[in-house]
Order: structure tokens, then sequence, then C-alpha cells
């Protein structure tokens, strides 16, 4: 695990600091489409992602979903950062985008870490700052961008992730994310695939120029 560790966080933490997490972290696999987080969970430990993509959704009473963004290696959720630190219950869902490889650090070391390392405290509060920037970004597209922009980014966001132009996804995945509707997102599929920017086959959709 030294090696891991070292290899993806040498330059942002200092070598007593990579130590620490060593000894204290535990390494987690998880599988596309696992679900790492549900709203009300008390979060035990903090994710630092060594690699893959992690997807956090808003869920409200009913059960409907909202995108919020995605965290990438080296990154970690504002979200769970806050939970650990005031022992609350999480108000996010977290699901693996692709599979995934996590290092999971104990919600005691956070604290103990802070004070002592100047890199991790710097690691926390630009976290915070990302994840704020991503949410209100996520905010002002809902309420400055129609849907049509609104997918076109999700569907680049999902090639990106997926390295790849044919995404298996169905019409259904996309709406939830989206807190939209079958219907709608279907409809505005096709009207993408009328201007040759993708192809829809059954639970998959090709990238051509999105």
């Amino acid at each position: 695990m030294k090696e891991i560790i070292t290899q993806k966080f040498s330059g942002l933490f200092q070598p007593e600091l990579l130590n620490e997490i060593e000894k204290d972290a535990i390494i987690k696999n998880v599988v596309a489409g696992e679900e790492l987080i549900q709203k009300g969970d008390y979060i035990r430990s903090m994710p630092l992602i060594l690699n893959g993509v992690i997807k956090i959704l808003r869920e409200d009473e009913n059960g409907d979903e909202l995108l919020l963004y995605f965290i990438e290696e080296g990154e970690t959720c504002a979200m769970t950062l806050t939970c650990c630190l005031g022992i609350n219950k999480s108000e996010i869902k977290a699901t693996a985008e692709t599979d995934a490889q996590l290092l999971m650090i104990p919600v005691q070391k956070m604290e103990e870490w802070a004070s002592k390392y100047k890199s991790w405290r710097n690691y926390v509060f630009e976290s915070y700052h990302t994840r704020l920037m991503e949410a209100l970004n996520s905010i002002d597209k809902i309420a400055f961008s129609n849907l049509d922009d609104r997918l076109i980014d999700y569907l680049k966001d999902k090639q990106k992730f997926a390295q790849a132009s044919d995404l298996k996804i169905t019409h259904q995945e996309i709406a939830k994310d989206l807190n939209s509707s079958r219907v709608v997102i279907s409809r505005l599929l096709k009207k993408l695939e009328n201007q040759n920017q993708i192809e829809i086959h059954r639970n998959q959709i090709k990238i051509l120029t999105v």
C-alpha cells in the first residue's frame, strides 16, 4: 500500500503524513453502481479516491435524485468531511460511477492530522472550496441552463469518465441523475440523434460529436 500512497499523494502530503496514512488507512475496492453512502448514514471514515470516479447525489423525501458532482482520483467529498468532523448524518448519496479504489481514513484521524499537518489542513480547505464551486455550478445549470445543455454536459462527463464513446446507460438512468422524466430525456436524446451528435441503441448511447 505504501507504494500506491506515495505515488498518488507524495506531491501533496509530507512524508510523515504519508507514513501515518499508510499505518491507519485501509484500501477499499468498489464496483460500478455500488452504493457507498446513503442519505442518513453516519460516516465512520473519509474516502480519498485512488482511482475511478464516484458520483455524488442529493436525494429528497420521495427518493428523487439530483446529480451534484463527480469526485475523481486524488479528491474527496466535502459533505463527507463535514459529516465526519461534525458527527452528523449524511445529507448526500454516493455511488460508484466506475470501478474504483478508495483509501478510507478513520474519522478520529482527521482532526488530529488537521492540527499536526499543514498539508492536510490545506487539502481539506481546498476540497471544501472545490466541492462548493461544483455544487454552485450545478445550481447555476439548473437555474440558468436549459435541460438540453445540461444533458450535453452530462454526456460529456460520462464520456470522459468511461474513456469511451459507447456509453452503457438507459434513458431512465439519465433522467434520474438529471431529475427529469424518461419521456423528456428520450425526446431530447432523439433530438441529438437527429442532429447527428449521438446514436441511440438499446441501453447504449454512442457519442459522435457532443
